[in-house]
């Protein structure tokens, strides 16, 4: 095999691969009835002039499966963290103490749990899209290395290798979204 069809091989599976990571990532935010310090980590704070990852300014844990505790580093900082967490839009309604900032996790409603398995399929298909967008840039430049000299054979060889993985990542695709499925539907 050509080093220049091998080199396009291993960079369409390291694509495919983040891909999969970047859902793994997605399907983690999605809660499941259980409190979970991912839930949190799209959640921006305004801290001195700049946004800030929550969990920067603040430490994040989870005393019990329906409770979330956010404990800022700064005493200070309690306010705009609440502020955060609100207009983060996540459902949740923050307590604040004082020294730290309480959630609870609501039980998640039979329809509730339906648009949760919804977004869980959108990532699901986006990360498809994402894995077919990568086929078709090493497809084409296969075909590019084909018309540049590299003999046909091999060019519909290294065709056949990316839609085997391609076939590959979009199965793991699918199983991610079936665990995260039974697991949102679970009570």
């Amino acid at each position: 095999m050509n080093e220049e069809v091998q080199f396009f091989l291993d960079e369409a599976e390291e694509q495919m691969q983040k891909a999969i990571s970047h859902l793994e990532t997605e399907l983690a935010k999605i809660r499941a009835g259980r409190a979970s310090t991912q839930m949190l980590d799209g959640v921006y704070v305004e801290y001195y002039g700049t946004n800030a990852p929550l969990n920067n300014v603040a430490g994040i844990s989870t005393p019990d499966p329906r409770t979330l505790v956010v404990q800022p580093f700064e005493k200070a900082m309690l306010v705009p963290i609440e502020k955060a967490i609100m207009a983060a839009n996540l459902g949740f309604n923050p307590q604040n103490d004082g020294s730290l900032i309480r959630i609870s996790v609501p039980p998640l409603t039979e329809e509730r749990r339906k648009d949760l398995v919804k977004r869980a399929k959108a990532e699901a298909e986006h990360c498809k899209v994402t894995l077919r967008n990568i086929r078709k840039e090493a497809n084409d430049a296969m075909k590019k290395l084909v018309k540049d000299g590299l003999p046909e054979d091999q060019g519909k060889v290294a065709e056949t290798r990316v839609q085997t993985l391609t076939d590959t990542y979009s199965s793991k695709a699918d199983k991610h979204i079936e665990i995260k499925e039974k697991e949102i539907m679970t009570v």
